[in-house]
């Protein structure tokens, strides 16, 4: 694939995740983007749902690993195994989550070069959203409540990212997967690396709050390089006040997208990701801040969670189709002042084993 934002060859996704009639969480807010931006897309739905679970109910059902395994063999009957890509978001059942790892190897024994790009969709703000059959224990750390399901958490670590390119955690996540608390640099840099050696080549933290600083946040994306080194990079991003599901399914979609066209350039690939997230935030609150549907939630301290309330928002997605297909990113002549306008910023970052310290460098 050409890295001069060209596409010589079609490229073609299988997108297994979660989808909703209403709204856009899963792949209802990962497929329109990818398509928009020239990717044949297919679609497997791991949940049936009315609308997403920040709703005050919701109706629907789930894909057994039988399901997924009875469509996968149709197209493998039919030859059409033929994918450049496979994304994958929310699963919620480890034998649903096993099969898509034997659907990879299908796909990669008609493909090798077949690329991996791993949401690992388990939670967020110390709160898993994968159903209780994940696991039984639960740990309780007394700096952050953490909802362990040891299950889901050994399947990705021991499983599933040994096969993956690219992961896409949030700070939860990484945390889980990593077995480590953020809340510097030096551990984000550590925690990767961890990441790193398990399989992924990319490892994008997609949120970072500073444990001081709740008002911050930060991306944090490190690159492989051979004999336990890495690249890594972190982003600041303006923080919204306002909360809406679907984002790290269209961050995951995104970030799938503009690799396909840049390959060997994380950094201009995750601002132009960036740039477009926050473009359809914005335009989305700018829609909704009319109309808000509030829900009771609840916020993270330094020892628990304290109730809040969230109001309930749906991206607008067909509204930022402009947004998506046209960017505003450092590779254009306007792109990195934008950027800077917008509030985001770039620091590359280095660890000197010898000593610890974490260097930094705009």
């Amino acid at each position: 694939m050409a890295d001069d934002g060209t596409i010589p060859v079609e490229p073609r996704v299988l997108s297994i995740q979660s989808h909703v009639v209403h709204g856009y969480v899963g792949n209802r807010s990962a497929v329109f983007p990818m398509q928009l931006l020239g990717l044949e897309v297919d679609v497997l739905n791991t949940v049936h749902f009315s609308n997403h679970t920040g709703y005050k109910k919701f109706r629907g059902e789930r894909m057994t690993s039988e399901q997924l395994e009875n469509v996968v063999a149709g197209l493998e009957e039919n030859d059409l195994l033929h994918y450049t890509h496979l994304l994958t978001g929310y699963v919620g059942n480890p034998a649903l989550l096993r099969a898509i790892t034997d659907t990879l190897r299908k796909l990669r024994r008609q493909n090798p070069s077949s690329l991996y790009v791993c949401d690992p969709v388990m939670g967020d703000d110390g709160k898993l959203y994968v159903p209780p059959e994940l696991g039984t224990s639960i740990i309780v750390s007394l700096s952050m409540l953490i909802f362990s399901h040891p299950c889901a958490v050994d399947i990705y670590r021991d499983e599933v990212l040994p096969l993956a390119d690219i992961i896409t955690p949030n700070q939860f996540e990484c945390e889980l997967l990593s077995d480590m608390t953020l809340t510097s640099d030096a551990d984000a840099i550590a925690a990767c690396r961890k990441l790193h050696a398990l399989g992924p080549r990319i490892v994008v933290v997609s949120s970072f709050t500073p444990p001081k600083e709740p008002h911050r946040l930060w991306l944090y994306a490190s690159q492989a390089v051979g004999q336990g080194l890495s690249n890594t990079f972190k982003m600041e991003v303006p923080r919204l006040p306002a909360y809406y599901s679907g984002t790290g399914d269209l961050f995951a979609a995104l970030l799938l997208s503009w690799l396909t066209r840049h390959p060997s350039n994380l950094k201009l690939a995750l601002e132009t990701v960036v740039a477009t997230v926050q473009a359809v935030m914005r335009r989305t609150n700018d829609a909704q801040s009319a109309n808000r549907t509030f829900v009771r939630t609840y916020e993270r301290t330094t020892t628990s969670f304290t109730p809040s309330y969230w109001y309930v928002g749906e991206l607008k997605l067909i509204q930022s189709r402009r947004d998506i297909e046209f960017p505003t990113a450092a590779h254009q002549p306007e792109g990195a002042a934008a950027l800077v306008a917008a509030g985001v910023t770039v620091v590359f970052l280095t660890d000197d084993k010898d000593d610890d310290v974490i260097k930094a460098s705009t």
